[in-house]
C-alpha cells in the first residue's frame, strides 16, 4: 500500500458551539481528521489572519502534514465530509465559515494528472495568499510547488516582496 504525503490548510473565522472561538475550532478539525485515520505528522502554530474579502471576520489560519493511503479525491471527500459534520454549508464565496479544509500540496506531485479540474493539486492560489504560506512555511519551508520552480519559502518571500 503506498502512502501519500499531503500538505493541508485549515482555517475557521466562526465561532462553534462545542468547540467555541475559531482557534478552538482549528484544534479540534486537527484532532478530528486524526481520528479520521489520517496519520497528522506535525501541524504549525493557529495564526490570526484578516478576513479576505467581505467575509468582515479575522481567521484563525494553520497548515498540517498528514500521511495517508488516500489519493487526492478520496481525501478531498474526507475533508469536505469534516468540514460538514462541523456545520460548514454552502454560502456566498469567501464569506464566513465554521472551517475550511483544503489539499494545498500532496507528494505525488500535481493532480489531475489526466485533465478535470475539480480538483487541482496544487492548490491554484496558495501562491498568492499570505494567511495559508504563513503556517505552511512553519512546518514544509523546503517542500517545492509543481508547476513551479519554488519552493514554500520562496514563494512567500516573493509574496511579501511583492506586498511590501
Amino acid at each position: 500500500m503506498q502512502v501519500h504525503h499531503y500538505a493541508i490548510a485549515i482555517g475557521s473565522n466562526r465561532r462553534h458551539g462545542r468547540h467555541g472561538a475559531p482557534a478552538g475550532v482549528v484544534r479540534a478539525a486537527i484532532a478530528a481528521l486524526g481520528e479520521a485515520g489520517l496519520g497528522v505528522m506535525v501541524t504549525s502554530p493557529i495564526i490570526a489572519t484578516p478576513a479576505l474579502g467581505p467575509s468582515g471576520r479575522s481567521f484563525a489560519n494553520a497548515a498540517l502534514l498528514v500521511e495517508t493511503p488516500l489519493d487526492p479525491p478520496a481525501l478531498l471527500h474526507l475533508l469536505k465530509a469534516t468540514e460538514r459534520a462541523f456545520g460548514r454549508r454552502r454560502g456566498r464565496r469567501w464569506g464566513p465559515r465554521v472551517l475550511d479544509l483544503d489539499i494545498l500540496l500532496w507528494s505525488g506531485g500535481r493532480w489531475p494528472r489526466h485533465g478535470g479540474h475539480w480538483l487541482t493539486v496544487p492548490h491554484r492560489a496558495m501562491a498568492q495568499r499570505d494567511f495559508v504560506l504563513a503556517p505552511l512555511v512553519r512546518i514544509a519551508p523546503g517542500w517545492r510547488i509543481p508547476r513551479t520552480v519554488l519552493t514554500v519559502r520562496h514563494a512567500r518571500a516573493r509574496l511579501k516582496r511583492r506586498a511590501g
